[in-house]
């Protein structure tokens, strides 16, 4: 009997204007979302702050995503250009660690992008399971 892979297990910040209303969509379609899969509602993917995704790596999470609401779409604006620019210095920081980029991940999700936002929650958990296990610094 071949053991199982551990399940990983991912972050995900979901802005609660467009890409919580999202996540509601799969739910009421029933769609179940991969169990590694927990999420974190904030007003906004501007306000996400990267410590909060060094802090979720810290403690054992495998994978942070960050989805906000698509470029000209944001409730306040500009929160989503925000969250880009934090997501750039992030990736930086990431690189400097000798983390791979690839366990943080941003992306764009409109309320009525279920469908998209289960495609991305797949996408990652694929992603994470095919990297090395990291190793939590406690």
């Amino acid at each position: 009997m071949t053991p199982q892979p551990l399940e990983p297990r991912i972050l995900v910040f979901l802005c609660t204007w467009c890409s919580y209303r999202a996540a509601d969509e799969i739910g009421k379609a029933r769609h179940p979302y991969p169990a590694a899969i927990r999420i974190v509602r904030v007003p906004c993917s501007g306000r996400v702050d990267p410590q909060w995704v060094f802090m979720a790596l810290e403690k054992g999470a495998d994978g942070v995503l960050i989805i906000g609401c698509p470029q000209g779409n944001c409730h306040y604006g500009n929160g989503n250009v925000h969250a880009l620019k934090r997501f750039i210095l992030l990736d930086k920081f990431l690189y400097e660690l000798g983390i791979d980029s690839a366990r943080v991940h941003l992306d764009w999700a409109a309320s009525g992008d279920g469908e998209k936002l289960l495609a991305v929650f797949k996408d990652m958990v694929q992603v994470i399971r095919a990297m090395d296990p990291l190793v939590h610094l406690e």
